[in-house]
C-alpha cells in the first residue's frame, strides 16, 4: 500500500514544537520587558479629588517637603497629609474657595481625603524613607521634579534595575544634607565639590546593599 503522507510530513512534529518554543520565549521576553513599571507606571497621572499643585506649593512658594509629609525623614514611610495640615494654611488662605470645598468637609467631619496613591513598591520590596534622605538622596531622584509638577505623575520606573543604578554609584546621586529638600539643587561640576561629594559616601559609610535580601526581607 502507498504511504498516503509526502515525506515532508515527518518533520511536522519537531517544526510545531519548535514553533511553540519560539512563542514561548517571544512572549516570555514581552513580557519581561514591557510588563516592568517603566512602561507601566511612568506618566500614570490620576485625577485627585482635590487639584493639588506641587508647582505652586512646593516649587513657588517654596514650601519644604517636611511641612507636608510629616514623617518622611523619621520614617519607613512618607504620609499623606491630614486636612488639618491643609488647613493650617487655608482656614486663613482661599479660605471659602469652592475648590476645597472637599477639605473643609475632611477637616470638619474627620474623614480623610480620598486621594488616590500615585507611587507604591511591591509588597514584596522594603524601602525605608528616612534611610535615604537622611544619607543625602532627594526626593527629587524618586519622583522627579516634583517642584515643576502641576499635576504629580508618575516619572521614574521605580524597578529593581533603578534603584540598583543608584545602590552601585551612590556617589552619584547623594547630595548635602541640607540640600536635600532643596528641590532645585544642581550636582556641581568642579572638581573640589564633586570630590566634597564622593567623600559623604566614605564619611557616612553609605554602603547600600546589592545583595537580594537588601531590599526583599
Amino acid at each position: 500500500m502507498a504511504n498516503v503522507f509526502p515525506k515532508w510530513a515527518n518533520t511536522v512534529p519537531i517544526k510545531v514544537i519548535i514553533a511553540i518554543l519560539l512563542v514561548k520565549t517571544a512572549v516570555v521576553l514581552g513580557v519581561t520587558y514591557y510588563f516592568t513599571p517603566k512602561y507601566t507606571r511612568v506618566g500614570y497621572a490620576p485625577t485627585q479629588p482635590v487639584a493639588f499643585s506641587h508647582a505652586l506649593h512646593a516649587g513657588q512658594l517654596e514650601i519644604d517637603c517636611r511641612y507636608c509629609h510629616t514623617f518622611v525623614d523619621r520614617s519607613e514611610h512618607s504620609n499623606v497629609p491630614g486636612s488639618n495640615v491643609c488647613m493650617s494654611c487655608h482656614s486663613m488662605v482661599r479660605k471659602d474657595d469652592p475648590q476645597l470645598a472637599i477639605i473643609r468637609d475632611s477637616y470638619e467631619s474627620g474623614e480623610p481625603v480620598p486621594w488616590v496613591r500615585i507611587h507604591k513598591t511591591p509588597d514584596y520590596v522594603y524601602f525605608n524613607h528616612a534611610v535615604h534622605v537622611n544619607r543625602g538622596i532627594s526626593c527629587v531622584e524618586c519622583h522627579g521634579d516634583i517642584q515643576n509638577m502641576e499635576v504629580v505623575h508618575h516619572a521614574k520606573p521605580l524597578s529593581m534595575a533603578f534603584c540598583l543604578e543608584c545602590h552601585r554609584n551612590p556617589e552619584e546621586y547623594i547630595r548635602p544634607p541640607e540640600e536635600v529638600y532643596n528641590l532645585d539643587w544642581e550636582r556641581p561640576t568642579d572638581p573640589e565639590s564633586l570630590a566634597e561629594l564622593h567623600s559623604f559616601v566614605h564619611d557616612w559609610k553609605v554602603n547600600p546593599p546589592q545583595s537580594c535580601s537588601g531590599c526583599h526581607r
